[in-house]
């Protein structure tokens, strides 16, 4: 799908729609017109999201969480022009109508040559000791495990590859000879690859402030057990077009209380509720950070990523969160570990993560 005619919906479409025309395309975008062709607004994979954390269902018109103003310019003019004001905001796409609204064509980043490479560090968390992983990890850190056919942070460091970022700090601890050795600067992996060593336990942020190099660009920070099917170019987008210090994946968890639930007021039972189910986001692991965060952490001392959010936070920095609706599994317990192997083809092998 590469017409830009392709990313047209209605206002009607609903969500879950809107999302798989979204993730069919390369474009990550949207454009909402009437049965005329009047431009209405547009969508983007971060509007979505933002109507997921609101608890909107999947079935609610797109309409509902579009852009209804979104920045458009008319037609006509040379692809210079439109080349200056999209470098200038900063835009991937850029609607192009008549004077009377309507859409005669959309201009893509990648149509005007304006992809740049993306320089944003990668920070990989595969120091810990995988105890609930044992016997297992009694031999090999659990990062090194085989999922598939390679090790869990080979499978997450070609995922990243695959929407351009090549740019990796591994952050090692037990038995780290053993990453060290395997992937060594990541040359044959087609990235390169730093690491951060550390000689007692600091967290996932205390790591950070072993970083020889700060970044100067918005960098990510995932733990190395994990597995996701996340578009981490989405991610990065999120992370910037709503201004955030510090954006933080969350995704749904449900619970359910098994017993009746007693409502009262004062001595009159009011309701009962048997065994409700209970939903709430929960932290996933994946992080992005604005190299300013980095201040906020101590030096060489234990703190956690949940602790510099919460600093933060206090601090009044904008800090973000971003609901996943990809595959996501913790590899946390040997359970999880078998669910990933069986998981494996069919979310990054035919068509998923592609070696080169």
């Amino acid at each position: 799908m590469k017409s830009w005619k392709d990313v047209l919906i209605q206002p009607q479409t609903t969500i879950l729609e809107a999302m798989k025309i979204i993730d069919a395309t390369t474009m990550q975008f949207a454009a909402v017109v009437d049965s005329n062709m009047i431009l209405l607004g547009t969508v983007t994979d971060g509007d979505i999201r933002r109507g997921i954390l609101k608890g909107l269902p999947l079935d609610t018109a797109i309409s509902e969480v579009m852009n209804a103003s979104p920045i458009c310019e008319r037609d006509g003019n040379k692809s210079v022009y439109y080349k200056k004001r999209m470098r200038e905001r900063k835009l991937k796409q850029l609607p192009l109508v008549s004077s009377d609204n309507l859409l005669k064509h959309i201009v893509f980043s990648d149509e005007l040559e304006l992809t740049t490479k993306k320089v944003n560090k990668v920070v990989l968390m595969v120091g810990g000791l995988g105890t609930r992983l044992r016997p297992l990890t009694d031999t090999i850190p659990k990062p090194m495990l085989n999922v598939g056919n390679k090790p869990i942070v080979e499978t997450i460091i070609e995922s990243f590859k695959n929407f351009g970022f090549t740019n990796f700090v591994l952050s090692v601890n037990y038995k780290k000879e053993m990453i060290m050795d395997y992937f060594q600067d990541g040359a044959h992996l087609g990235v390169n690859i730093e690491y951060i060593e550390e000689t007692k336990r600091l967290g996932t942020a205390g790591a950070l402030s072993l970083l020889s190099e700060k970044p100067t660009e918005p960098f990510f920070v995932m733990n190395g057990d994990l597995l996701t099917k996340i578009n981490f170019e989405q991610l990065l987008d999120f992370h910037t077009e709503t201004d955030s210090t510090a954006t933080m994946c969350v995704r749904e968890y449900e619970y359910q209380i098994p017993y009746g639930v007693i409502e009262t007021d004062n001595h009159q039972l009011l309701s009962i509720v048997e065994k409700p189910v209970h939903k709430s986001f929960v932290n996933a692991g994946i992080y992005v950070l604005n190299p300013f965060a980095l201040e906020h952490i101590p030096n060489g001392e234990f703190f956690d990523m949940p602790e510099l959010y919460k600093k933060l936070m206090n601090e009044r920095e904008k800090v973000s969160a971003f609901p996943l609706r990809e595959y996501w599994l913790d590899i946390g317990r040997l359970d999880d570990y078998e669910k990933a192997n069986g998981d494996y083809v069919e979310n990054f092998h035919f068509g998923g993560i592609k070696n080169e």
